[in-house]
Order: C-alpha cells, then structure tokens, then sequence
C-alpha cells in the first residue's frame, strides 16, 4: 500500500475529452543517458534547474522518500504533492528508467518558478516522452467548483521534445499560446480548453500533424486564417468562446470530420463550410445565427447538423426536412421585419435579446426590459418596465442535493437547481421563467410544477408546459422576485378556499375521493390542498402473501390556519378494489391515519364511524394528514402499511463503472434505475469498457449513499463529495447520476485492476456479484479466477 501522498481530485465531467489513448503502450526504444546535454543550441534554464534540483535532492534527504514513481512507460505525478520536486529528484539521481518514460502527468497548481524550471529540464531528461498532460482544475473553491492552474507559458526549451503528440494545457490561466507549441511538428493533439485565451496565433497553422485541437471555454473573439492550412485536423472544438464569425478559410480544412462551435455569437456562416466533404459532424447551437449555408445538406457524409436555440426564422427546404438536423429553439416562420414607419411615427426600440456563454453568470437588465438565454438552456422575459432602474442580475445552477430539494414523500425531481440573485428584490411585473426538465415516466394523476423558495419555505408556482420535442419539454411560470427554482412531478394537487359557509372539494384524478366541509367549519376562510396517490394492484398482495388483500388510493389533505376544524369535516374514499359494501366483513376492513413527521401508520378503525356504501367509505375527521383504507386478514396492519408505504416509494436501482477508453484513469461512475441499465451501457460502450453492473439495490428518491472499490482502490479524500474514499451520490430516478473520478492504487498490485466494495447506504455495504476481480487480458497477475471471463477489456489504471 502506498502511504505518504494526496490522492489527486478530478473536477468531473466538465473535463474536455483527450485525444490521446492514454492506454496504449509503446515499447521503448534504446537510447544513451545525457543528464544535462545541450542539444541543437537549446539550453535549459540552468539557475534555476539546478536550484530547484537541490532542493529537491535536500527534501529527499530528509525524508520526501516517495514509493515508486514509475510504472512501465509513465509517470503520473499529479497524483503527489510536490509533483515538481519529485521529477527533480529522479533527475538528479540519474534514474535510467526516465528514458524510457512516454507519459507524464503535472499538476498546473504546482509553484509557478518550480514548474517553470522543470518543464525546461524535459528535453533532456525524458528524450522520448510522447504525452505530457499539465492540467490544471484538481482543486476545488468552497462551493465545489474547479480552480485554474497557475500555469501562464511555457519554457521555449520544450520545443525540443521531437517526439512529443499530445499536450493537455487544460484548466489553467493561459492568455496566450505558447511560442514553443507550434513548433511541436509532431504534435496530434492539443488541449486549451478552460483557460483564458482571447486569440489563437497565424503560426499554429504550422502543425503539419495536428488531428485534434479543443480551445472551449476561453475567450477567443476571432480565429486565425492560417487555422484552414491543417489539412490533416480531424477535430476540432471552440464551443464555449465570443466568435461573432468564421474566416472564409476554415473550408481548407480537408479531412475535418467534427466540428464544435457551440456557445458563441455567430451570426452568419461562410459558403466555405459547404467544402467540408469529410464532416460528420456539425454543432451550431446557442448561437444568433439567422441563416446557415444550403450547400450544408450536400455534404456527403454529415450524419448530425445541430442548430438549435439560434434566430433563424427560414431555413432552405433541404435542410428542413433533412432527418439529421436539429432545429429546435429557432423562431421558423416568425414574421418579417417590419416596414418601416411612415416619417414622424414613434420609434419603439426593440427589447434586447442576450446569449450567455458558459464563462458568464451575469447580466443587466434595464427598464426596456430583455430577452435571457442562460448557457444552462433556462429562459428569462423581462418585460418593459419590470425594473425601474438597471439591475445586475446573477444566476448559479447547483447540483441537486437534500438540502436544496424540498421533495414530498411521492415526488420526483425533473431538473437542476436554478439559483438568481438578487434574492427577494420584487419586479414591478412578473418575469417569465422557462426550466427545461426531464419528461417524468409516470403521467396518470401526476403533474409537473416549478417550486420555489419565498419567505423561507417552499411553494409551487403556477406552471405551463411547452413541449419543442417529445424529449425538449419546458416549465414555463411567472415568478414576481429571485430566488431558488426547480422543476418537481408529483401527484395531481387539488386545492379551494373554504369558507364559513362550507363547501366541497372534489379530486380531478379520482372523482370517488371527496371532501365535505359543512357551514361553520371555520370562522375564517382557509386554504385547504388534496393529493391522491394510486396504488398499484399488485403491490400488496405480493408483500402480504394474500391474494384478496387491497387497497384505497392514499389520501394526503393539508390546510392553512388552525390544525383542527371547528365541525368535523366528511371524507369519502372509494373502497378496494373487488370489496363492495353489501358483502365485505367489516373486522377485514381497517382505516389507517399518518400524521407526519411519524413514520408510523395507526389503525383508527376503532376511533370512527364508518358509513359503508356499495362503493364507498365515508368518515369525519377534524384535523387533516394522510388517510389509507385497507381490506386484509391480517390484524395488526400498521406495520405493514409502513412496509408497503416505502415499497411504493423505492426504485430498483443499479451501480455502473466504466473506464474511458481514450484516458484509462477516469473512471464514469452513474447510479440509475434499473430499467435504463441496458440502454445506457449501449450508449456509451463505444466511448467506455467495463464490468457487468452491481447488484439491484433499492433506494429512495433524494436518498444518499456511498460507491466505493476494493480496498487498495481510494479516490482522491480532496473532493468535496468524497468520504473517506468512497463517492457520494444523492439518487435522482429522473436525473443522471454520474460522476467521473480518478481511483489511485497502491503498490500491492502493480497491475492496478479496478475492484468494487459496493454501495453504502442506509442498509450497509450491498453484496456485489458478477463484478470480475480481474479481466482475463490482465497479464502481470494471473489471477486464476480472472481466467475464462471473456472479458475484451482491461482494467489497468
């Protein structure tokens, strides 16, 4: 077991893709040991490496004493604290197996001077090294959000690694490219996402075997003409940037088959685009554009063409119909500008319509009012007049988690949590608010509402649905002031005011179920709410072990003002299924009450009078909670209307873990219900490889629980949703549950095959099967019970 280091923290899935199979190995080739050789007049910074060199031999000596740093071919020293001095030091005591180093790993949060200073050493110290990944993002701010890297250039020496293919420069505070990168001739794949790049420079055109490039999440505003000499480019991916157009020259790029240019403020495209014959693929969306290309659905092999969330209002026939392209979001067949005004007519400005790139979490707002799109897909209307002076507002969206998410014991949540700021701050009008959520499973006597938080407690807004797509569904409510949204599903809520001289209250999904107020049930008028809750028929009798068993829908009433009422109110639920009220034995039949937050169920049969019907049962109650008609054999039926109650709510849920192909060492985990395994294992198969799922475990919607591996196999304990090794989750049935992770080994396995301990919830560890100790292709262990698996897919981290 190694001991004495920090594991490393990954920042998820806002991680851009690398291009480079971190997993292929490469056999070394022979070479000669030249500590410090000077070569083709490139020198090293030799002040400061030697300063930094003895600090680091002084450190060793007095205790740094790493376990072993290299495995095979790489050296992954973002893993460790002091990554920088443990290079140093291997340098410094002359270590063979540098040579034979290919893959290098560096935090970007190491010191500015120390990292400086070892990236000048590179060259000569690891003559072959093929992939160098200086990312930065490992650590967190207090709200969990990633942190750039320090690192702001590179030393010009780096250009002499000859041999070098791929540069992850991710997650830092470049501002500029690096003069030394473009003189990388060998370099396939450069990664720029997450920094702070206004420009890319003419000489990045000069990489004659550049296939990727990833620049998203900067602030590039224009692109270099010489980007259209990089015939052999494959992919490339600007999402995320402020380019307002493309140069003519970007149709030079010949072998082009994806490109990404999501996220921006283009509003045109150049004819060129159509020259593209190798695109596959083509990402426009959330931009202004207002017309694209006809030459677009000539292209011989696009498979996919996605322009939603644009401004076009027409676009040519071809692609209209074309089964390929999404339009989603566009104004089609909005109506043509206007005429113009005849001299002397007033001129009304036009409300201003914003875009928000993903590097944006604020804009104003003035009185003329505008139009918001947020990069998260939320809407905003804020009509003329909503604001009497210019305000700033801000938005956030959190991930969900129990304190964030109010649900009832039967709701599902269908979306993030949208923060705006400034809290409380009431409009003169109402601002429209669009959610985008998931469309729920489960419709019958369910509804979607948006729920909000308004003087310290939570409420549903009257909400609309809009639907663009069968799987592109919007809530849509008026909100009067900031606060805290999400979008929920739950059972259909009928509501009434009741006043002094009573009234009646009907549920619209079950006209059985009715509530009676007679004249002087209350002095003041008072808000009173119905939920009903369809059981399943074949729940009962299956944890009863007896057929004949039933049940009514539940029945949830809640009210404002005092808890009791002042005459007793009437309610009348249907009976069972199969019971009527001519021939069912009354000792079978038993009206059960629960008053939250008791979890108990208390048979009250004995506390009330039950007029029987041939359909129904009525009862008067004074104060109101949940009401549950039950016909059984069984005599002492409150625990197990407790039992069945959790049944209800529980989802059959399985673990997955998958590596990336691309860059072994991440690791997808996602927790999701048990119907959906199948159909997302197809999906990303192609992208990951793994073992079969966990075992099925039931859960809770918002309950939280644990992943974990096999002893040996932590994630990094600097992640704010990591305990101890192990990952939280919080289970949401509609939302993806996933989280990309780094898992480190010790030493006790060289071959470092990932292993599961299981999910920990709140019964315990869950017992895996059908999850292999160790694939059959793992060669360095020979775990006989590996053998025969069949297993295509290594393991090795």
């Amino acid at each position: 077991m190694v001991h004495g280091y920090r594991k490393r923290g990954l920042p998820g899935p806002c991680l851009s893709r690398p291009a480079w199979r971190a997993g292929t190995c490469l056999a070394p080739e022979d070479s000669r040991w030249a500590m410090a050789a000077v070569a083709e007049g490139l020198e090293p910074e030799t002040a400061a490496v030697e300063d930094a060199a003895r600090d680091a031999t002084d450190a060793a000596d007095a205790g740094l004493g790493a376990p072993p740093l290299l495995v095979g071919n790489r050296l992954s020293l973002d893993l460790y604290p002091r990554g920088c001095h443990r290079l140093l030091h291997l340098c410094a005591q002359q270590v063979r197996q540098l040579l034979e180093v290919e893959f290098l790993r560096l935090s970007g949060h190491e010191d500015p001077q120390l990292l400086q200073a070892t990236l000048a050493r590179l060259p000569w110290s690891l003559p072959r090294l093929r992939s160098l990944v200086l990312k930065g993002g490992q650590h967190r701010d207090a709200l969990g959000a990633c942190l750039r890297g320090s690192l702001a250039t590179l030393p010009a020496s780096l250009s002499g690694l000859a041999h070098l293919a791929h540069l992850d420069l991710s997650f830092n505070s470049l501002e500029t490219l690096p003069a030394c990168v473009p003189q990388l001739c060998g370099l396939g794949a450069l990664l720029l996402s997450h920094n702070c790049l206004s420009e890319l420079p003419e000489a990045l055109g000069a990489l004659p075997a550049l296939t990727f490039l990833a620049a998203t999440h900067n602030r590039l505003q224009t692109l270099p003409t010489a980007l259209g000499s990089l015939s052999t480019l494959q992919r490339l991916d600007l999402s995320e940037n402020l380019l307002d157009a493309l140069p003519p020259e970007i149709g030079g790029l010949s072998s082009l088959a994806e490109l990404n240019l999501a996220s921006n403020r283009l509003q045109g495209l150049p004819a060129s685009l159509a020259g593209l014959r190798s695109l596959r693929l083509l990402v426009l969306h959330s931009n202004l554009l207002a017309s694209v290309p006809a030459g677009l659905a000539r292209l011989p092999l696009l498979t996919r063409l996605d322009l939603r969330d644009n401004q076009l209002q027409d676009v040519p026939p071809e692609l209209l119909d074309a089964p390929f392209v999404r339009l989603q979001g566009n104004p089609l067949g909005g109506p043509s500008p206007a005429p113009h005004s005849p001299p002397g007519t007033p001129v009304v400005p036009e409300m201003p319509r914003l875009l928000l790139t993903s590097d944006l979490d604020s804009f104003a707002v003035t009185p003329l009012g505008c139009s918001v799109t947020l990069a998260c897909g939320v809407r905003l209307q804020f009509p003329v007049g909503a604001t009497a002076t210019p305000v700033t507002v801000r938005y956030r969206l959190w991930l969900p988690e129990p304190r964030l998410v109010p649900l009832g014991p039967h709701d599902s949540l269908l979306s993030g949590v949208l923060e705006l700021q400034p809290h409380g701050v009431a409009f003169q009008k109402e601002v429209g608010l669009w959610l985008l959520f998931v469309p729920p499973r489960a419709r019958r006597c369910r509804e979607v509402v948006v729920r909000t938080l308004s003087d310290n407690s939570w409420s549903d807004l009257e909400t609309h649905l809009e639907e663009e797509a069968p799987k592109r569904l919007w809530a849509r409510c008026q909100v009067p002031h900031f606060s805290w949204f999400l979008v929920v599903s739950r059972p259909v809520s009928d509501a009434c005011l009741v006043p002094p001289e009573g009234t009646l209250l009907c549920s619209s999904g079950h006209p059985g179920v009715k509530v009676t107020f007679p004249p002087g049930a209350t002095e003041e008028p008072r808000h009173v709410r119905m939920q009903v809750v369809r059981v399943g028929s074949r729940e009962l009798p299956a944890l009863l072990g007896e057929p004949e068993a039933a049940t009514s829908p539940l029945l949830y009433l809640s009210q404002s003002g005092p808890p009791s009422f002042l005459r007793p109110v009437t309610v009348q639920l249907p009976l069972p299924p199969g019971v009527t009220g001519l021939s069912l034995d009354r000792s079978h039949l038993h009206l059960l009450y629960r008053a939250p937050p008791a979890a108990t169920w208390d048979d009250i049969t004995a506390q009330v009078a039950l007029e029987l019907t041939h359909l129904y049962a009525r009862f008067q109650v004074t104060r109101f909670s949940w009401y549950w008609l039950w016909y059984t054999t069984k005599t002492c039926v409150g625990g197990l209307a407790r039992k069945a109650w959790e049944r209800l709510r529980l989802h059959r849920v399985n673990l997955i873990a998958l590596q990336r192909r691309r860059d072994p060492e991440q690791v997808l985990l996602q927790c999701l219900p048990r119907n959906k395994v199948d159909s997302t294992l197809r999906r990303l198969l192609e992208r990951y490889r793994g073992p079969e799922p966990s075992d099925t475990v039931e859960m809770f919607e918002g309950e939280k629980f644990f992943a974990a591996f096999e002893r040996g196999i932590d994630v990094d304990a600097d992640r704010p949703d990591c305990v101890e090794g192990r990952v939280c989750f919080v289970f949401y049935s509609h939302l993806k549950n996933l989280k990309e992770v780094c898992p480190s080994t010790g030493e006790r396995c060289q071959r470092r095959c990932l292993r599961r301990r299981g999910l920990l919830g709140r019964r315990g560890v869950q017992t895996p099967r059908g999850w292999p100790l160790c694939p059959s292709s793992c060669r360095d262990c020979g775990d006989p019970r590996a053998q025969g698996r069949g297993l295509a897919s290594p393991w090795h981290l």
